[in-house]
């Protein structure tokens, strides 16, 4: 998928966030978007993935030289992990990841359980979210966006409560589920978390 952004901007009540952001993301790009806390990287991030409107400006995205016009659209063609994104608490493991593919379709036309076992939570499958470590919710919500057959990735701080063993399973699973996809990393300058990106924007 290629996106390009035009004379983006954001602003919460009477404060810009930022403003006149020109961007083209190409097709199967990597792209880290850094900056410090509160620079605006998951503002864009979100304004990517449609989530949120931007202020001015316009985004167009194109998929196979077709231009995807209608915003409903997207939700089928984007993966989006972050730490703001909530997990079903009352879910087991094995229920989310259910539920999560009967609205994207799987990598590979991977089984539930395949799945569940990329993941590396076999023996927490029967457990509810809620009784998860951090770390744990960390690797669900990875899994289920990298895991799904989308064009777009969008990762917001992937490494985030990962361990180093955690990390390098992230980057194992990048290597493995990303090719000729576009992928989109914002991060806090931790270089484990997009030394696999070939372009970047600093915020």
């Amino acid at each position: 998928m290629q996106i390009i952004l035009d004379g983006i901007g954001k602003k919460f009540g009477r404060q810009w966030v930022f403003r006149r952001l020109d961007l083209k993301i190409s097709a199967g790009g990597r792209l880290a978007i850094l900056g410090a806390n509160g620079s605006g990287k998951s503002t864009l991030l979100k304004i990517i993935s449609g989530w949120l409107n931007p202020s001015e400006g316009s985004i167009t995205y194109s998929l196979e030289n077709q231009i995807l016009s209608e915003p409903s659209q997207l939700y089928s063609y984007i993966s989006i992990a972050s730490p703001y994104l909530e997990l079903i608490e009352e879910f087991t493991l094995a229920e989310l990841v259910h539920f999560h593919f009967q609205f994207k379709k799987p990598f590979h036309n991977m089984t539930e359980n395949e799945i569940i076992g990329v993941s590396g939570l076999e023996d927490a499958k029967n457990k509810l979210i809620r009784h998860f470590s951090s770390g744990m919710k960390q690797r669900a919500r990875l899994t289920l966006a990298l895991l799904s057959d989308t064009p777009l990735v969008l990762l917001d701080e992937p490494c985030s409560n990962l361990d180093a063993s955690a990390t390098e399973w992230f980057h194992k699973l990048i290597s493995t589920c990303c090719h000729q996809r576009t992928l989109v990393v914002c991060s806090n300058h931790q270089p484990s978390e997009y030394d696999f990106c070939t372009e970047i924007l600093q915020l």
